[in-house]
């Protein structure tokens, strides 16, 4: 590191958990952020203000007018532009010196294949059933630690998956690809602003944990978050031998 960086970093340079060679590992680390709506507002400003030295941001909407009540890396600016350029131009004004690639695509798996050999870690902040469990899949076959965020009303979901373990479960132990989930969404069941950003904020904190390697990540566990009661519940998370994904039978 530079004189510029042992200032901008010194915060967490103090911190023995992280220190110079935590740090170091977030400067040399590629995270890959799927969705840049809420919950990667708030996730990649923290990720980028961290230091993480290189972030791919992958969404294929553009920023509309309902967006802006919670997705804060968007500006009244941004209406009509992509979500991805728009929260590339909010992370180069928090810290330039990191490289922040824009993909205003799906993620389709041709695209992950692509992504996934080069990304040390991947956040899941999308919002449908579906392209979670392509995001699942491909993280698992590419062994790529996966934090995935969900936030809908006032509940939201935390999970650390890293695939680098046998031990580890995967989403779709949880939640099997085969059951049918009724699609809901932010648009006709509404969402509390401050969840997605308390949600994505936990989000950025895993992965810093998981790309440095300290303390105790919410791997086999599922953090559950209740913004109306203000309660935190959490339960354990096995992983399943019939899985599709993971398990030891397939």
């Amino acid at each position: 590191m530079n004189d510029e960086q042992l200032l901008r970093y010194s915060r967490h340079l103090l911190l023995e958990e992280i220190d110079v060679a935590g740090q170091e590992k977030l400067l040399g680390s590629h995270v890959l952020i799927i969705g840049a709506g809420g919950l990667g507002s708030a996730a990649a400003p923290y990720l980028a203000a961290a230091g993480v030295g290189k972030i791919t941001l992958v969404d294929h909407d553009k920023v509309e007018l309902t967006n802006l009540q919670r997705q804060i890396m968007h500006s009244q600016n941004s209406i009509g532009k992509s979500k991805v350029e728009s929260g590339k131009q909010f992370l180069q004004s928090i810290n330039p010196t990191l490289t922040i690639n824009a993909i205003a695509e799906k993620a389709t798996e041709d695209l992950l294949q692509e992504l996934l050999p080069t990304v040390n870690l991947v956040l899941d902040c999308t919002d449908n059933f579906a392209t979670r469990q392509l995001i699942n899949a491909a993280c698992f076959n590419h062994k790529a630690p996966l934090v995935s965020g969900s936030a809908l009303k006032f509940d939201g979901q935390l999970s650390v998956f890293d695939f680098r373990s046998t031990r580890s479960p995967c989403y779709a132990c949880l939640f099997s690809p085969e059951e049918q989930f009724e699609e809901v969404s932010c648009a006709s069941m509404g969402i509390f602003s401050p969840l997605v950003g308390i949600i994505g904020s936990m989000q950025a904190a895993q992965a810093l944990q998981v790309l440095i390697g300290f303390g105790q990540p919410l791997v086999g566990r599922m953090l559950l978050w209740n913004a109306l009661n203000t309660q935190i519940d959490e339960i354990r998370i096995s992983r399943n031998p019939t899985c599709r994904v993971c398990g030891s039978q397939h």
